[in-house]
C-alpha cells in the first residue's frame, strides 16, 4: 500500500488495518573509537568541538551495547573510521526493511558533507549480510537521513517520516513505492528537533512516546489519530536529556537516558520497564540512544 499522507484527511485506513512486520531481533552498533565533536551541524554540537571525553564516551557506548545483550538482542558490532566522528550514530545511513522473505535496505544521502562518507561503510555490512540494497537518485532527492526521520512503527508496515530539516519529504515517495508500504509525513519545527527521533519514540503498536512542540498542529492530529496510547515528554527531559531518543526495540523494555524522571514514571505505570544509560558525552553531539544503534533483521 504505497502512499504518502500529511493531513489527517488523507487517512483511509485504522492501525489494526496496517500489515504486520516482525520486530528486529538485532542490533548494528558502530564502535565510539573516533567519536568526536569536530564541527556544529545542529544547535546541541554548539560549544561542545574539542569537548568530549573519549574514555567516558566508551564507557557509556558499552553501557548500551550490554543492556541490549541483556534484553536477548543481538549486537553486531564494527569499527568507527578515522575522520568521521558522528558514525557511530549508525541510525542515520540507511532504512532496512523485511518483507519476510527477503531483507532490503535503502541506504541515504547524508544532508551534511561531513557525513557523507559514512554510508558506503554502513552499506558494506548489509551486502555482507545478505541485504538487497536501494539508492535513491540524488539528483531527484536533495537529502534522506535513514532511521533517523523514518521509523518504522513498532511491529507494522507502516513509516512515520520526519521532515523539514535534514530529509527531503520527496524521499519518501520512493521509499514508499521500493517497500510498498504507507508513510505518514511529519514536518519538524523546531531547529534543536532536527530529526524524527529526537521528537517521537515507537514504543509499541499501540503506544509511542513524543514531545509535542516539536510538530505542526496537522501532525499531533495525525499522531493522535493513529496512535491509542500518547505519552508526553515535557521540555527539560526532551531537550536536554532527549527523552524520545529511547528505544524499545521489544515492546516492552525501553532504553533511555538517565534522569528523565517524568518519562520514567509516565512509562512506568504504563507497563514498560525502564533500563536507564548515561549518554551525557553523546548529547554535547545532539545524539543519544535510538542515535547509536540501528535495529535490523
Amino acid at each position: 500500500m504505497s502512499k504518502i499522507i500529511t493531513r489527517p484527511g488523507q487517512l483511509d485506513f485504522s492501525l489494526s488495518e496496517s500489515e504486520n512486520m516482525p520486530l528486529p531481533s538485532s542490533v548494528l552498533m558502530v564502535k565510539p573509537t573516533y567519536f568526536s565533536v569536530d564541527y556544529v551541524i545542529n544547535p546541541h554540537m554548539e560549544g561542545n568541538i574539542g569537548n568530549v571525553d573519549k574514555e567516558e564516551a566508551l564507557r557509556e557506548w558499552e553501557s548500551i551495547r550490554d543492556t541490549f545483550n541483556k534484553l536477548g538482542i543481538t549486537v553486531h558490532e564494527i569499527d568507527g573510521e578515522p575522520g568521521l566522528p558522528d558514525m557511530v550514530f549508525c541510525a542515520n545511513q540507511s532504512l532496512p526493511y523485511t518483507n519476510d522473505k527477503t531483507k532490503h535496505v535503502v541506504m541515504s544521502i547524508m544532508h551534511s558533507a561531513q557525513r557523507e562518507d559514512e554510508v558506503a561503510f554502513i552499506e558494506q555490512w548489509y551486502r555482507m549480510n545478505g541485504y538487497e540494497i536501494h539508492h535513491l537518485k540524488p539528483k531527484e532527492i536533495s537529502d534522506f537521513e535513514g532511521m533517523g526521520d523514518a521509523i518504522w512503527h513498532s511491529g507494522k508496515k507502516l513509516i512515520w517520516g520526519g521532515y523539514g530539516y535534514r530529509s527531503s519529504i520527496k524521499a519518501y515517495e520512493t521509499i514508499s513505492d521500493i517497500f510498498d508500504v504507507p508513510v505518514i509525513a511529519l514536518k519538524l519545527t523546531k531547529p534543536a528537533f532536527y530529526h524524527l527521533d529526537t521528537c517521537f519514540c515507537s514504543l509499541n503498536a499501540e503506544s509511542a512516546l513524543i514531545y509535542p512542540k516539536a510538530f505542526t498542529d496537522e501532525g499531533l492530529a495525525l499522531l493522535d489519530q493513529m496512535i491509542p496510547n500518547l505519552y508526553y515528554a515535557n521540555d527539560h527531559e526532551a531537550k536536554d536529556l532527549f527523552a524520545c531518543n529511547a528505544t524499545c526495540p521489544d515492546g516492552k523494555n525501553v532504553i533511555i537516558q538517565k534522569g528523565c524522571t517524568e518519562v520514567n514514571k509516565t512509562l512506568n505505570n504504563a507497563g514498560f520497564t525502564i533500563h536507564e544509560v548515561d549518554t551525557a558525552e553523546y548529547l554535547k553531539s545532539g545524539g543519544s540512544v535510538f542515535c547509536m544503534k540501528m535495529l535490523v533483521w
